[in-house]
Order: C-alpha cells, then structure tokens, then sequence
C-alpha cells in the first residue's frame, strides 16, 4: 500500500483503501462494503462506500502504479493479453448494463462487460488495465441515464476493439516492454487495432474465424479453405503451454500471407488431435520468426482466462455492490492491485524443490488470511454488525414493498 498511499490527499480515504484491500485478500466470502467493513473492525459500512463513491483519489494514477508494479515484479519481454469478461446484474442502473452476451455465463444475460488487459511472462501474469464497456444505443445515446450513473460527459462510445487499443498504447507509452500481444477473435477481426500494433513494431498472434478472409499466394481465401489444402506432411506438433493436467499437445501449420505488405505476416493454423478441430490465428511480427514462437504466444493467451478465475475467486473482482462509473472502475483497480500483490508473491518464489509445488496463488491468498489478516472479533462486535445488517435488510424491504404497492 505504500505504493500508492501518495495517491490519496487526505488520510481517511488512505485508511480506508488500505483496509479496503487487505479485506479483498483476507478469507471473506463476499467482498462488498459491508464485510470488508466489518472484517476491519469498523462500525458501518460508510467509509468503504464512501471510498469507492465520492472520496477524492484518482483510480487512474492508481492504476498506473499497478501497471508499474506488475512489470517491475514479472519482468520485461511479456505479452499482452487483451480480454473481457462479464458482470452478471439484476438491475437496470449500474453503468453500462445492458443485456447482452457475457462468457462468464455463456449466454445473454443482464450484465456489465469490462475489457482488460493483462500482462504475463514466463514468472507470472497478472490484469493491468481495464475499461468498462459502455453500450452506444442503450447507454451512451441516452445522456440522462448516464448522468444518472455518473458517466462522464467526455467518454464517447468505443467498440471493445478500440478499448483494447487504448490499453495496450497507454502501456506502450508507459514504457511496458511487451512485444507481442494476443486476444480472441473479437479482436483478431479488428484491422484498426492491427495497423496500431502494425504501426508500433509490435507482434500479435489474434484468433480469426474460420470464415476470415485471408490473401494468401494473390487470391483472396477463406482461412478454412487454406487448412483444409495443408498436406499431412505441413503439420507440426507442438504444445500450446502446460495445462492443469500437462503439457497441451497440438498440431500446427503455417503459411506466409500478405506478402506485398512490409513485416511477415502468417495464418497460423491449430489442430486438435483428438477432435480435429481447427482454430485460426493472423500472426505479425516486424522481423521473420519461428514457428515454434508463434504458438508460444497463441497458448499464453488462455493465462488471461487464468487471470479472471484468481481474480474472481480469490480477491472479489465481481463482489462489488456499486453503480457509479466511478464506483466501478474503483472497486476493480484496487481488486487488480490485491491480485498484483498475489502474482508478485508468486513471482519472487525460488524454483520448486521437485518435492512441492509452488505456491499458488490461492495457496498465497489462503495463507495471508490465517496468518496476518485474520484478527480475533469481541462478541459485542460480532452482534452489532448482526443488529446492523438485519436492522438495514427491514428498512430496503419496507421501502421495496412500498414501492410495490404504489406503481
């Protein structure tokens, strides 16, 4: 926390992010206000919300050092990793909700979507920026629903695509050393966000649909008809990276592409042995590059996904109960901070002694709550947080049922 306490003008928005953050570590089931409130011994929930709502401190400059502090921990020549994730909702008033398609429950549902960005390396990974996707019709063309959200005036619609492209360029700028960068087909099909990477020597390995239009030797193909003329002979077995279970062993094809443009451009082709299935991939580079390194990005691009599940799970990425634009992008900064911390954690470890794993970052989590964050509780406190939350539960019912009474 030291880190970032300059973040913070005044002392009780700095007490209060520093205890906001050790909660989001510590074994607390729900990470909202009211239990990171009262597993730091407060009387109410107010500062926490207030942390999160109206105190003055930018999550911006906060997010920076996170950046920083990942790439100080993790080390240079990483990759980034473009991604979003979902937020499933219940309402209609949180910024950005809408429904619409979240994997997090792989179907259409009510929810919020953020678009991160992570960065990994052979020493770990972990998310170093995000943006909230703000729908253009349902949201950002109806100026009254968010102001009432509290979106700012001067944020604009942008496509997920073009989110990722002002992460990964604040990262660059920020002096990131990552020269490579991958991400779904959401972003693969994206020509803007290519030339930018194109533009700034960077590499990527994007998933495209089998459908993408692809020119290879003068003629316009479709990346599935170029798989299907690949002799057996073209196919190479590589693993993608280790798994839970293993290395995960696929074969692999590759052909030059957009040979009259500058650089070296590839379709790189993955082929399940078991399955058959195919997936695609448009790879860039500014200098030529091996086969073998273009399928070590394609399979660092699941770490994201790695990244989601340990953020979720271990330090409350989706338990915040707030609204606000604002609210938002602050509950989900200091959660990627509390992530940070884990994955530096993770990082300084020496390599394993063959007769234990090393410790994950679960394992870190689970370890700082028995032995640091976890303080003994008086029994008066233990029943006024119970009279609290019970005597605040019969207040919202009274006042929904009055609401349904009256339409």
């Amino acid at each position: 926390m030291a880190r970032i306490a300059h973040r913070f003008g005044r002392i009780e928005p700095r007490r209060a992010a520093n205890a906001y953050v050790r909660g989001l570590l510590s074994g607390v089931e729900r990470k909202n206000c009211w239990n990171l409130a009262e597993h730091a011994g407060l009387n109410g929930p107010q500062s926490m919300q207030r942390l999160l709502r109206t105190a003055r401190w930018d999550a911006e400059a906060v997010r920076d050092d996170v950046r920083g502090y990942v790439s100080e921990h993790l080390g240079a020549g990483g990759v980034l990793i473009v991604d979003e994730t979902g937020f499933l909702k219940k309402g209609l008033r949180s910024a950005g909700v809408q429904r619409q398609y979240t994997g997090t429950a792989g179907r259409i549902e009510n929810s919020q979507v953020g678009v991160f960005l992570a960065y990994a390396t052979p020493r770990g990974r972990a998310l170093i920026d995000r943006r909230l996707y703000l729908p253009e019709h349902s949201w950002r063309a109806d100026q009254s629903r968010c102001r009432s959200a509290g979106v700012p005036d001067e944020i604009a619609f942008a496509t997920k695509p073009a989110l990722a492209a002002q992460m990964i360029a604040a990262a660059l700028d920020a002096g990131i050393d990552a020269p490579w960068v991958t991400g779904d087909e959401v972003y693969g099909q994206d020509p803007r966000l290519r030339a930018l990477l194109e533009a700034r020597q960077v590499g990527y390995v994007l998933v495209i649909a089998g459908t993408a239009r692809i020119r290879c030797e003068g003629l316009d193909w479709k990346a599935a008809q170029i798989a299907a003329h690949v002799p057996d002979a073209h196919w190479h077995r590589y693993s993608a990276g280790r798994g839970a279970k293993g290395h995960r062993w696929y074969a692999w094809a590759w052909t030059r592409i957009d040979t009259h443009r500058p650089g070296h451009r590839w379709l790189l082709i993955r082929r399940n042995p078991v399955t058959g299935e195919l997936a695609f991939y448009r790879c860039y580079a500014p200098t030529p590059m091996p086969l073998a390194a273009l399928v070590r990005i394609a399979g660092i691009r699941w770490t994201v996904e790695e990244s989601f599940q340990a953020a979720k799970g271990q330090v409350g990425l989706d338990h915040y109960q707030v609204r606000s634009w604002d609210g938002w992008h602050r509950h989900i900064t200091l959660a990627m901070l509390a992530l940070a911390f884990l994955a530096a954690l993770a990082a300084s470890q020496p390599d394993d002694d063959h007769a234990h794993l090393p410790l994950t970052m679960p394992e870190i989590r689970r370890l700082l709550a028995a032995l640091t964050l976890t303080r003994h509780r008086r029994t008066e406190e233990i029943l006024h947080w119970s009279h609290w939350r019970r005597r605040h539960q019969a207040t919202a019912r009274r006042c929904h049922y009055q609401r349904r009474s009256h339409p």
